[in-house]
């Protein structure tokens, strides 16, 4: 695909993942036009339910209007949402997470778009040991079921000749990202610690990889998988913490922070789950979550790892002292034209 005469739309441009998916685009020669992602609420309990919002008149009128956005347009990437794994379920949460992206595709299919991107989140397969680009998922919270209710119903509407691309993203992590300063905090605390033997893999990932992917995705010139995941960045839960900061984590006996997970669920899903966010994130800052290899792999792209390089940027910011030296590894070759 030519780059200068590639036209990529990005719905939440203006948020922590779009731009910097807007400027690793623009970056690369593309043209991008934001576009404003509408207001929805969805009272969806299923995909069934959804599609059939999705084909109501004020969803049909919102793809109307998306579509006369997407004029012109090769690529459109969703990166609109509510980023909140903490809260409980509402409409506006499933109408941002889940109806918007079958929204999305229709007006694309309407305009006539090659391609469409919808930024969806690896929390879909919960508690799997393993994250893989399968159809299976686990939802373990409200913010995780909107995702999962929007991946099914986007697999299952119909798209015309738009081919649609679910990429599930990690655990992003970059500048100014409130929960990258928060981890950055508690990497220079007591509390930091793994799970014996620390060495588990982990999904923390850069929000400059998950750019760098995306527009790789954009200008593919062939068919794309349904559901890809973000490549794996990869780091460990010591290394993690320890880029974070500036020390290695304590190591805590895998017995003792099973247990203390399994209570604290159980006193989440009496309080309507909303402590199921931090401990997920507990969890994951103790036992990781391992990615099988997936399309990137296959196909060699690869971006260069800089999880460690921001999250010793935050740790800088929090006034941490590093002691462990930065991994790098040359950027591979992209597959945008000259």
């Amino acid at each position: 695909m030519e780059k200068h005469h590639v036209l990529v739309a990005v719905l939440g441009a203006g948020g922590f993942v779009g731009s910097a998916i807007a400027a690793e685009c623009a970056a690369r020669g593309l043209n991008v036009r934001p576009v404003h992602a509408p207001r929805l609420d969805s009272y969806a309990g299923d995909a069934a339910d959804l599609i059939r919002e999705a084909r109501s008149p004020a969803a049909s009128a919102a793809a109307a209007h998306l579509a006369a956005e997407f004029s012109g347009v090769d690529v459109v990437v969703n990166a609109a949402g509510l980023a909140t794994p903490r809260h409980a379920g509402s409409p506006a949460l499933t109408g941002a997470n889940a109806l918007l992206p079958c929204i999305v595709a229709a007006a694309a299919a309407q305009a006539g778009v090659h391609r469409v991107i919808q930024l969806s989140s690896a929390a879909v397969q919960g508690h799997r040991p393993v994250l893989d680009e399968s159809a299976e998922r686990a939802p373990f919270s409200a913010y995780s079921r909107s995702k999962s209710l929007g991946e099914e119903a986007l697999l299952k509407v119909g798209r015309g000749g738009t081919e649609a691309v679910i990429l599930r993203a990690t655990s992003v992590q970059g500048p100014g990202r409130p929960t990258t300063a928060a981890l950055a905090k508690l990497a220079a605390s007591p509390l930091a610690s793994v799970a014996a033997p620390g060495t588990a893999a982990t999904p923390v990932s850069s929000i400059n990889a998950l750019a760098w992917f995306t527009a790789e995705i954009a200008l593919h010139a062939g068919s794309i998988p349904q559901i890809v995941l973000q490549p794996w960045e990869g780091l460990s839960v010591t290394e993690v913490l320890a880029a974070a900061g500036g020390r290695k984590p304590l190591k805590l006996p895998t017995w003792l922070c099973r247990a203390a997970l399994s209570t604290g669920y159980f006193l989440s899903r009496l309080a309507g789950e909303r402590l199921h966010g931090s401990l997920r994130r507990l969890e994951l800052m103790w036992f990781g979550q391992a990615q099988q290899p997936g399309w990137a792999e296959q196909q060699g792209l690869l971006p260069q790892p800089q999880a460690s390089a921001v999250l010793r940027q935050a740790a800088a910011q929090q006034g941490t002292v590093h002691a462990l030296p930065e991994n790098r590894r040359p950027r591979p070759k992209s597959t945008e034209s000259s």
